[in-house]
């Protein structure tokens, strides 16, 4: 006999004993324990008549579901619903008790079957359940009303409603997060389009997104309320106290006894009110979202602001000007602001916005102990940093700092804050306050200007022969030595165990790879040119010439060389998760890489390419984009690295022919690879393939579940999924004009609301495709041929 399922059949005729002899529970009751059940007529009513639990139809749906509302107000306004997923169409013998171990239950009693459960996994002898005057449902032991010791309690499985006392945010130490998910629509209270929730990425902002696309933002916590908000010393109602460390973050409106009766609800439609109820008035709308137009998320785009007293509402940033003018001229604000003066970098200064919502901090660092004057330092030193402020205006500490463009700035004075923001010196008010002076200055000093002048020239040329004497590896485009360090060979012999070969991460075209550790604790990865091979001196020289000008946390950061003797090593920041293939292509490893973590992969790499092709100071190509030259970071971010055959458009050059076709197969054009041309979309091409590759892995490795299971919630990535092959595809069409610009990839890839066009054929070429048509070149035009240095992607 089977032991098992004897214990399990006794233990369910147990329940069906206890169920059979449970007693209507009375009417002013707002308790129930085991011997007591809620069926449909009977309702549970809080301690303060506040509010009550029972049966409902939503609107004109006849399905019966158990929710709470207000009590004995007009009109019947649902709070929270159980059953949300699980319409009951048969209310004959359905019931809400508690059972033995501790577990709220909704039970039809016709076939034993469960429509409904909290899932409790902790137990105590005698359990309860309680609505509370607060609106909240809670499990508890009978002889402990601790909050901190409920077994369970509605608050934490919100719906569509916020009431006071309810904590939105996080519990990192059970994983738990709060948020709250629309209804699908008036008649149905199951999960609709949209969410609100707090999202921690970066700094803490709150998030209202349709699928996984931002509608609406609130701005970061600011130490008082979150930025662009009301001003809660101005309106006590309207407090809010907000938590935030290693186990918990979260947000919370507090219970006020002068208004016990208030709301903030989530509409079908993703409007967002907070209501308070006013007697003789009803329902009266203190907060609405969005409020006007310049409420839309990133509606003016990078570096415009919305003010909705304007008209037209978007403009850019004083000192910006808009991308697309002519665009700006027909009211579409999609493609944002420039700076009207480029960044130099080592010459830049900040100028002072006040009066804003902050913009988005998904991509930000922040430091809860450094000064203002701290923070500004800490964004001068770093070339990526466009913006920062100062994190908590309470208590005047913090640094808040941004790496990209500005997204998502609405003018709100008086409640708004001030933000810092990265400009060349030519646009400083003081620089232009103080050109006359500088110039009387310049004249009193030119003899000593000239002198050292002549000593500075004398210096770089004796540098310049140094270096040439070390290997001719630089020319008149090299960086300046304050620009790149140099290291010396002892300090990196040391660092690497002397070139260990335990120390060795790996070896490329250029040479070994070795993992190494300065005195100071840093962890570096160094590339150590090979003797033997023949791409190490140009590799080295176009690395040293491009990576050193290039900074975004989507591109692998050279901290300096090494050239001594016949040594000639770069030295970058190192990669715990070393490459994207070796995880990518490994059975065991790939399992680190769900989807959220490929998307957000896929993302990084895409605002990479975009650098490189528009934002830079320089147009670069990379001509050698493929899952190997894809470092990953602690964090699984995805740095672009390998800029050895890279090359650098300048003016309005768009396209260049070479007739050293060099590379990795699979990952080139067509084009490169048949007749030597490169462009900005030769590298979109291989960014498609590295896309379709990305998915592609997951249904190689059986694991199809983890994109497109909905029962388990995910339908978002689903459609994140669809939509990244789509673009893939887009990206490798045969016609190069055919391809989206990188710019209009990392739009389509964060926009679901997009409409993308269909690809058309597909530009892959096999091996035998590609040496035909090489072979046909060479046969019918032998001055024109390409020397094709192609590298072969690995079956995979």
């Amino acid at each position: 006999m089977d032991t098992t399922s004897s214990c399990e059949g006794f233990s369910l005729f147990l329940l069906f004993l206890q169920l059979i002899i449970l007693p209507l529970v009375s009417a002013s009751t707002d308790t129930i324990n085991s011997t007591q059940r809620i069926s449909d007529g009977e309702t549970l009513v809080s301690s303060g008549g506040t509010f009550e639990l029972g049966f409902f139809s939503p609107g004109n749906s006849t399905n019966r579901y158990v929710g709470i509302w207000y009590m004995n107000l007009t009109g019947t306004i649902i709070v929270w619903v159980a059953n949300r997923e699980v319409p009951i169409t048969n209310t004959t013998g359905v019931f809400l008790t508690v059972t033995e171990p501790g577990i709220l239950v909704l039970i039809n009693d016709n076939n034993n079957r469960t429509i409904w459960s909290s899932n409790t996994s902790r137990t105590v002898q005698n359990p309860i359940a309680q609505l509370l005057d607060s609106g909240n449902l809670v499990l508890r032991d009978a002889s402990d009303d601790r909050p901190e010791n409920f077994l369970w309690q509605s608050f934490d499985y919100p719906t569509d409603t916020i009431l006071p006392g309810m904590r939105i945010g996080w519990n990192f130490v059970t994983g738990l997060e709060v948020y709250l998910r629309s209804w699908r629509n008036n008649d149905d209270p199951a999960p609709g389009e949209f969410r609100y929730h707090l999202d921690p990425t970066g700094y803490p902002q709150i998030l209202l997104e349709r699928g996984s696309v931002p509608q609406n933002r609130v701005g970061p916590w600011n130490g008082i309320q979150f930025s662009g908000t009301m001003d809660a010393r101005e309106d006590p109602t309207y407090f809010m106290s907000f938590v935030m460390n290693e186990k918990e973050l979260y947000y919370m409106i507090p219970s006020n006894n002068r208004s016990p009766l208030s709301r903030f609800s989530l509409y079908h439609n993703g409007v967002m009110q907070n209501l308070t109820w006013v007697d003789g008035r009803g329902w009266v709308v203190y907060v609405n979202v969005p409020a006007d137009i310049c409420d839309t998320y990133g509606l003016c785009g990078a570096n415009g602001i919305c003010n909705v007293g304007n008209s037209p509402s978007c403009g850019c940033l004083d000192r910006f000007v808009p991308r697309d003018p002519e665009g700006w001229f027909r009211a579409d604000w999609t493609n944002g602001c420039v700076r009207r003066t480029n960044l130099s970098c080592g010459g830049d200064v900040f100028r002072r916005y006040s009066g804003i919502k902050l913009p988005d901090v998904r991509f930000s660092w922040h430091n809860t102990s450094m000064t203002l004057q701290e923070c500004r330092a800490e964004c001068l030193r770093n070339c990526s940093c466009t913006a920062y402020t100062q994190l908590d205006i309470s208590r005047r500490s913090g640094c808040l700092i941004w790496y990209e463009d500005l997204i998502d700035i609405r003018s709100v004075s008086p409640n708004g804050q001030d933000i810092y923001i990265r400009m060349a010196s030519s646009e400083s008010d003081s620089e232009r306050m103080n050109r006359k002076l500088l110039i009387a200055s310049l004249t009193s000093v030119i003899g000593v200007v000239l002198i050292s002048l002549s000593l500075f020239l004398c210096i770089l040329k004796r540098k310049k022969n140094d270096l040439k004497m070390r290997g001719g590896l630089y020319d008149g485009s090299q960086p300046k030595e304050s620009d790149l360090p140099l290291f010396d060979l002892s300090t990196i012999s040391k660092a690497t165990n002397n070139f260990s070969i335990n120390n060795k991460l790996g070896e490329g075209g250029f040479g070994p790879v070795y993992k190494g550790i300065l005195e100071g604790g840093q962890e570096i990865a160094v590339k150590r040119s090979s003797k033997d091979s023949m791409q190490g001196r140009d590799e080295f020289k176009n690395e040293v010439v491009f990576i050193a000008k290039l900074q975004h946390r989507n591109l692998v950061r050279l901290l300096g060389c090494c050239i001594q003797g016949e040594e000639s090593m770069l030295i970058y920041e190192y990669m715990p998760n070393n490459s994207l293939d070796v995880i990518l292509f490994d059975e065991t490893k790939s399992m680190l890489l769900d989807w959220e973590k490929r998307f957000h992969i896929i993302n990084g790499v895409a605002r990479g390419l975009l650098y490189l092709h528009q934002d830079s100071r320089l147009r670069i190509i990379h001509r050698d984009l493929k899952a190997s030259n894809v470092l990953l970071d602690s964090d699984m971010n995805p740095k672009i690295s390998d800029f050895g055959i890279a090359r650098r458009f300048v003016g309005n050059e768009t396209q260049a022919k070479t007739r050293r076709v060099v590379g990795t197969y699979g990952y080139m054009a067509p084009e490169y690879v048949v007749d030597g041309l490169f462009s900005v979309k030769s590298d979109v091409f291989s960014f498609g393939v590295l896309v379709l590759e990305i998915v592609w892995t997951l249904y190689k490795e059986d694991r199809p579940l983890d994109l497109v299971d909905a029962s388990l919630g995910n339908l978002f990535h689903f459609s994140e999924v669809v939509r990244s092959i789509h673009v893939g595809l887009l990206c490798v069409q045969k016609n190069p004009e055919d391809r989206p610009s990188m710019s209009t990839v990392v739009m389509m890839l964060g926009n679901e609301g997009v409409l993308l066009p269909q690809p058309k054929q597909p530009g892959f070429f096999t091996e035998r495709d590609v040496l035909a048509a090489h072979t046909a070149t060479s046969t019918n035009a032998a001055n024109s041929t390409n020397e094709m240095t192609i590298t072969m992607l690995e079956g995979r």
